[in-house]
């Protein structure tokens, strides 16, 4: 597909991967082939991912994609950079703490 993972992190819930794609490639065919391809492989190697999604999907259907023309390759490199730091609010809990 003649696409370029420039920039990726993986999250415990989501993912951020920035591409460089031709412009005859649609996001939406991007993201079905990144996540089909992706969601055989990960079953294929751990089997405890087969075991959980058995019937169901790795993935959730949705998906975000923007355009980088606002803003330079630098401060979306350096935003997926920092998806690894420790957030203020990491620790944050739901309950009386018991």
């Amino acid at each position: 597909m003649e696409a370029d993972i420039l920039k990726g992190h993986v999250s415990k819930d989501h993912a951020h991967l920035y591409v460089s794609v031709p412009p005859h490639v649609s996001p939406s065919h991007l993201t079905r082939r990144v996540k089909g391809r992706s969601s055989r492989k990960l079953i294929s190697e751990f089997a405890a991912i087969q075991k959980a999604c058995w019937g169901r999907h790795v993935w959730a259907r949705g998906f975000f994609v923007a355009s980088s023309g606002n803003v330079t390759d630098e401060i979306i490199r350096e935003y997926i950079e920092k998806q690894d730091l420790p957030k203020p609010d990491d620790n944050f809990k739901v309950g009386d703490g018991s």
